[in-house]
């Protein structure tokens, strides 16, 4: 019965992504993080399904005018000159066998989300793109909560099968990151039945990332806490919420658990945390010897003991530090221009929904940034999704920010012509979103 349901699922997903390409895009957020043929017992499991998928929206996406170019935004040139970089890097590997494979393996994460900057051409496709990855690694994390708290958290909890964050520590970190996700469907959303089920959801998924006894997912729910709380426009509910839950927690969490959670203080006495360590000191030793391609792909295995159990560690061990700096620059950058955004659309009506947006995507990335500090997940392609969902939230900012000074929805603003041939340009006077206007177009002060 489940085989069925499973390739009825599917089936639907090929005739949606064929009627409508921008949901193959859904289909294959769906089949990445929650990968549900994973779950069938029979024929169905080892269906290929996410490669079908591909297949079915690639070949929409050539066919179908509902489409855009790709955004006119720093990030993506970046992107594609690291993606080329990894080539290179694969050619000087010391496995090359290994690398290749590792390499044609980033390629299948890199591929569909061009497909996302193509399809998502509007803020609704955008939003449901965003509710559909947070659904998939929640409905998880629910399941996983409810087991933890059912078998007094004396059991680690496990991802989905089958997918880049099976492992209990990568699961606890995506869970958490998919937290805010759902923040801003509370936020966006009057209907009661979906603020009961995410008020519902959410405690049983932090009740999940404490039961896979992660020490890297414990601070990072500390980091994502403390946030939530400052932030939090109720902070008089909030909380007496996170102080009851964890009097709770405290009762219900086995004595194994917190023996393990106090190595994060005694560490040099824990043989795992240690191991880490020197992984992470052969890596940066051998990048300063070899700066400019590292070790290639899967490289750990010449120059260290262990994996590298950390992003940052397994960027520029493998692939130097020019590597590493276009890696990280798509992080910070992309947590300023979170940063930034939102106060260039300061007080124009209309416009309340970049602050939501950007305020939880920079959770969802602080999440990631703290957690990966400990795993090696640099090749993430939930990292790369909320990357190139922030430029498509700038793209859209800003088009509809045009919009409104075009119509003369945003005060002193008027469109004149510009000194030259090309097309109308903007200028302002000094008045209510001015200084927004100045922002973006600096040009025209």
């Amino acid at each position: 019965m489940r085989d069925i349901a499973v390739l009825l699922f599917l089936i639907f997903c090929i005739g949606g992504a064929l009627y409508r390409p921008w949901f193959g895009v859904l289909a294959l957020a769906v089949f990445s993080y929650l990968n549900p043929h994973a779950y069938a017992w029979g024929a169905v499991r080892g269906l290929p399904a996410f490669q079908i998928l591909f297949l079915v929206v690639a070949i929409s996406t050539l066919m179908t005018k509902d489409r855009q170019p790709l955004p006119k935004d720093w990030r993506i040139p970046i992107f594609f000159m690291l993606w080329f970089y990894f080539l290179i890097t694969t050619t000087q590997a010391y496995f090359p066998a290994a690398a290749w494979t590792k390499f044609w393996f980033v390629c299948k994460i890199f591929l569909p989300l061009i497909f996302t900057l193509a399809l998502i051409n509007t803020r609704e496709k955008l939003f449901y793109l965003i509710i559909t990855i947070a659904c998939s690694i929640g409905l998880v994390g629910v399941k996983g909560g409810i087991f933890a708290i059912v078998s007094g958290f004396s059991h680690r909890v496990y991802g989905p099968p089958a997918t880049q964050f099976y492992e209990n520590n990568a699961f606890a970190i995506a869970v958490l990151i998919a937290i805010p996700m759902l923040l801003l469907w509370l936020r966006e959303t009057s209907d009661h039945r979906v603020r009961i089920g995410i008020y519902t959801a959410m405690p049983l998924m932090f009740a999940s990332a404490l039961s896979s006894w992660s020490r890297g997912a414990f601070l990072t729910m500390g980091v994502l806490g403390l946030l939530l709380i400052w932030h939090s426009k109720r902070k008089f509910l909030v909380v007496p919420l996170f102080i009851i839950g964890a009097f709770f927690a405290v009762d219900f969490l086995p004595q194994e658990w917190f023996g393990r959670m106090e190595t994060l203080e005694t560490y040099q006495e824990d043989a795992s945390a240690m191991g880490r360590i020197r992984a992470w000191k052969d890596g940066w030793h051998h990048t300063l010897q070899h700066p400019f391609v590292g070790a290639g792909f899967e490289g750990w295995r010449w120059v260290t003991e262990r994996d590298w159990h950390s992003a940052y560690v397994e960027m520029f061990a493998e692939h130097g530090f020019i590597a590493f700096g276009m890696w990280f620059s798509l992080i910070i950058g992309t947590l300023l221009n979170l940063t930034s955004l939102p106060k260039k659309v300061k007080g124009i009506e209309g416009m309340e929904w970049v602050h939501n947006y950007c305020y939880m995507l920079r959770l969802s990335l602080i999440a990631y940034c703290v957690g990966t500090l400990f795993l090696g997940l640099s090749y993430w392609d939930l990292l790369y999704h909320l990357i190139f969902i922030a430029v498509l939230v700038r793209q859209f900012a800003l088009k509809e920010l045009d919009e409104k000074i075009s119509s003369g929805q945003v005060p002193g603003a008027r469109c004149q012509r510009g000194k030259n041939d090309n097309p109308e340009q903007w200028s302002a006077s000094k008045a209510p979103g001015h200084k927004a206007f100045i922002a973006i177009n600096p040009e025209y002060h």
